[in-house]
């Protein structure tokens, strides 16, 4: 296999099911449109993003059962390069709901079954041989497995001078922070976390994630402020972005999409002013599709052109 400057890794990856109704009504029968399918889970959306801007990633993920099957098919279409470890359980799925009486919308999330002892230590395996320039770990963990799993990846990525791209949180996060990774991507709440507060105003971000920098836990930290948009910080640099007012159809994916648009733009050696922008281009593009897709190329360059103009 050819080797990649860009590889994700999803260790616990879904595939997801969205669809259309009207009226939720308990008890009762609810009638739904036909169903769209879509290959989830963080890192693969993360290479999904990266091929929507042309650009080419190795996606690493698990595969179980005839769901993993249907997985694999998903990524394919996507036209993303991937190494699938079989498991012995069957891929999750997850599904995502509109009700279009109040546009109000649903999403149902399953944990993904245990990994055996020997399938993890594949994983760790396939990651350590493949040495890539930039690694992205992206999204939940498998039920039983430990929290420090994504801290053990980026202990593989330190030893091979990988930059570590990891976008989790809670202990998992809290784990890696304490081997560092390149870059990192909370939320606002989820900084607060990191660093023991409570919550966090707009003007105390930027200190709060020179804290996490100055500690050693990431060189860099892009932080996502919802409808506010975004800011990334480095040690010398502080960069803010806003989020372009666009029609929201579904929040599923954006940060995923975020993250692609981030990690691209990095591998293109942009600045660290368009890196940003890029992700926040990416992550709106994507809130403007329905149910599980994430955005078009022709909405992501426009909404980057506007951020240039700001």
């Amino acid at each position: 296999m050819k080797s990649f400057d860009i590889v994700t890794l999803t260790v616990n990856p879904s595939v997801d099911k969205s669809t259309h109704f009207s009226g939720l009504i308990p008890e009762q029968k609810i009638r739904c449109k036909d169903p769209l399918f879509d290959a989830g889970g963080g890192g693969i959306n993360v290479s999904k993003a990266i091929a929507r801007l042309r650009g080419n990633s190795l996606a690493v993920f698990t595969s179980g059962g005839p769901v993993g099957d249907m997985l694999k098919d998903l990524v394919t279409k996507e036209k993303v390069t991937f190494e699938a470890i079989e498991t012995e359980t069957a891929t999750r799925e997850n599904f995502v709901a509109v009700d279009d009486n109040t546009n109000s919308q649903y999403r149902f999330g399953f944990s993904g079954d245990t990994l055996t002892d020997v399938e993890v230590e594949k994983i760790l395996a396939t990651i350590q041989n493949l040495k890539p320039k930039f690694l992205v770990a992206s999204g939940s963990l498998n039920e039983g497995l430990s929290s420090d799993f994504y801290q053990k990846i980026a202990k593989i990525a330190k030893a091979s001078d990988t930059k570590f791209i990891v976008d989790t949180s809670g202990e998992a996060l809290k784990k890696v922070l304490e081997t560092g990774a390149y870059l990192i991507k909370p939320n606002v709440g989820e900084l607060a976390k990191l660093i023991g507060v409570q919550r966090l105003e707009m003007e105390e971000v930027k200190e709060a994630a020179k804290k996490i920098i100055t500690q050693g836990g990431a060189e860099i930290v892009a932080v996502s402020l919802g409808p506010q948009g975004a800011v990334l910080v480095t040690k010398d640099e502080y960069e803010y972005v806003p989020a372009p007012n666009v029609a929201k159809k579904s929040t599923v994916g954006a940060g995923d999409s975020m993250v692609g648009g981030i990690v691209w733009a990095l591998s293109q050696n942009k600045s660290l002013k368009d890196v940003i922008r890029w992700g926040v281009a990416c992550g709106s593009a994507a809130t403007m599709n329905e149910g599980t897709q994430l955005f078009k190329l022709e909405d992501a360059n426009r909404l980057f052109e506007w951020l240039k103009s700001k």
